[in-house]
């Protein structure tokens, strides 16, 4: 018995496919229910002079309920060679008997000096620009730096219109680098947030996030509320400034500052941490990220004793940061454990990965200072939130809005699929 082929379709030879002329139709108009439907209901019924086509590729968009539809076919040579003319007039008789029946517009034009797939090279990238609002200055800017580094707009979607607007650009033919740093530049001048990540299946694979806590998933500084109710509150400022912005040792800066707390009666703990407010948006990115799967976590270098509660009330799956050393009711002013410094936060996410079986590059870390640069970097993507300007300079990607839900948006969430998750 002769083997039969997996798949039976006959097929064309591809560069007999490929040699045909092609042809770009362009719908737009009011939508309506049927348009789509009924052009390639056309296509597929042919007309007078028409040669066999084959579909290449569509896209379809509608915004404020106005139709954008664009296909791109290629004529099947039959009975020989098929001339272009004759292919092009052929389309647009039918064309216009679309619109006559559907109340659009059909525009036809040749695609056949666009090459076989009009793809550019290199690989493409998401570029996200998140504001409240998104100013027309922060889109031509965008649009025009992609262009300078040699790169395309392929499309234009919206993700989100709260709590902050935010477009996802597709663009082709960029380097990374180029593109991050051109794009970086129309950021700090236009005032939006402008992120950029590689296309590709990565994107969506992500499955665990790391918050830091203080001044991210936390408004303010545990620390500071501590050394206030110490009568310290000048000094320990100053020593933490210093710290995020990379000026003084983490480990070094963190030891002076407990050292600050030293007679301190631990039932303050309890008050600052019941006197915590969360991030706007924390609640919302935590509770979707969790509804899609993700594990989710803090690691922080404050101090466990308001970490591991904060934790378990919002349901997270792991919890990494500094214990403070306590007797007879009372902090010592020192610490217990392995420091939760730099280092310690990167390995903090890696040991929570590989606990739950994760890559590295299916990791999220988000977080504000100095020290969380070894977590961002080593997270498959890093996030700076309203970060110092040094922190914002070495992460993959930056944010510099109030809402800590605007995560999903660099995500690639839309807004509706936020809700759907809620």
């Amino acid at each position: 018995m002769a083997a039969v082929p997996l798949d039976p379709a006959p097929r064309l030879p591809a560069d007999t496919v490929a040699g045909g002329p092609r042809a770009l139709l362009t719908v737009t108009g009011v939508d309506r229910p049927g348009v789509t439907a009924r052009l390639f209901g056309a296509l597929a019924e042919g007309a007078d002079g028409l040669p066999p086509v084959e579909v290449v590729d569509v896209e379809q968009v509608v915004v404020h309920g106005h139709l954008v539809l664009g296909v791109v076919l290629a004529a099947l040579p039959v009975d020989g060679p098929v001339d272009e003319a004759v292919f092009l007039s052929g389309l647009a008789r039918l064309g216009a008997g679309v619109a006559e029946a559907t109340g659009v517009r059909v525009e036809v034009e040749s695609a056949s000096d666009r090459g076989p797939d009009g793809a550019r090279p290199g690989r493409p990238h998401h570029v996200i620009l998140l504001g409240r609002p998104v100013p027309p200055g922060a889109v031509a800017g965008a649009a025009t730096a992609i262009a300078g580094v040699g790169g395309n707009i392929d499309a234009i979607r919206r993700l989100s219109d709260y709590p902050v607007t935010s477009l996802e650009l597709t663009v082709s033919g960029a380097a990374a680098t180029a593109l991050r740093t051109a794009l970086a530049a129309v950021a700090a001048a236009s005032g939006a947030d402008i992120a950029v990540e590689q296309a590709g299946l990565t994107r969506r694979s992500k499955r665990l996030i790391v918050l830091d806590v203080d001044s991210t998933l936390v408004r303010g500084e545990v620390i500071d509320e501590l050394a206030a109710r110490a009568g310290r509150a000048a000094e320990v400022a100053r020593i933490t400034a210093a710290a995020m912005n990379g000026e003084l040792d983490f480990a070094e800066s963190l030891r002076a500052r407990v050292g600050t707390l030293t007679g301190l009666p631990v039932e303050v703990l309890d008050e600052v941490r019941e006197h915590l407010e969360l991030t706007p948006g924390a609640r919302t990115l935590i509770r979707t990220l969790q509804r899609l799967g993700f594990r989710c976590g803090i690691v922080s270098g404050g101090f466990s004793q308001i970490t591991d509660p904060l934790a378990a009330s919002l349901g997270l799956d792991f919890a990494a940061a500094n214990t403070l050393e306590v007797a007879d009711g009372r902090l010592t002013g020192g610490l217990v454990g392995e420091i939760v410094d730099r280092a310690g936060k990167a390995r903090a996410l890696a040991r929570f990965a590989a606990e739950h079986g994760i890559p590295l590059d299916q990791t999220v870390a988000v977080g504000d200072g100095a020290n969380d640069l070894d977590m961002l970097n080593a997270a498959g993507l890093g996030i700076a939130f309203n970060a110092k300007p040094v922190v914002r300079e070495q992460a993959h990607a930056a944010l510099n809005q109030p809402y800590l839900d605007a995560v999903l948006q660099v995500l690639g969430f839309t807004r509706d699929e936020v809700l759907d998750a809620m």
